[in-house]
């Protein structure tokens, strides 16, 4: 019996919060079962997650991104394309994907705030490589009874 195999997508914008939630993912999934990829941003993560559901070779995704407010964009906007795209990919492809795409409301560039995110993050991942396995295990139970 092989088992699972999971792919990570992480946004390289605020990588030394957004690499926390793999720290996190990686807690709970042997790191041998986990290819990771890195993606400019949030934007470019459903499109990747898409090509690699289709490959038939991970059993989920899971993408992890930190989208602020720039003050240039509506930073709510790239969020709901993003999670909405991570979605239609899983429900598309039967494969699951899973979100730790995180947009807080209030988010400054300061060590304090840095550091409350950098921590969420790790907890955010570990939960989400969680889900993966509970999903995978469902997914499995389904398959059988069919």
């Amino acid at each position: 019996m092989t088992l699972p195999q999971f792919a990570f997508i992480k946004a390289n914008w605020h990588a030394d919060i957004v690499d926390r939630a793999l720290d996190g993912f990686l807690s709970e999934i042997p790191a041998e079962q986990v290819t990771v990829y890195d993606v400019p941003g949030a934007f470019e993560m459903p499109m990747l997650a898409q090509k690699l559901a289709l490959t038939g070779k991970f059993d989920a995704i899971a993408c992890a991104a930190l989208v602020v407010d720039g003050g240039i964009y509506r930073h709510d906007f790239v969020a709901s394309a993003v999670v909405d795209g991570l979605m239609r990919v899983g429900l598309d492809t039967q494969v699951p994907v899973l979100s730790v795409s995180l947009t807080p409301h209030q988010f400054q560039e300061t060590d304090h705030h840095r550091a409350i995110f950098r921590e969420h993050f790790v907890q955010k991942g570990a939960e989400a490589a969680q889900a993966a396995k509970a999903l995978v295990d469902l997914n499995g139970v389904a398959a059988r009874a069919a």
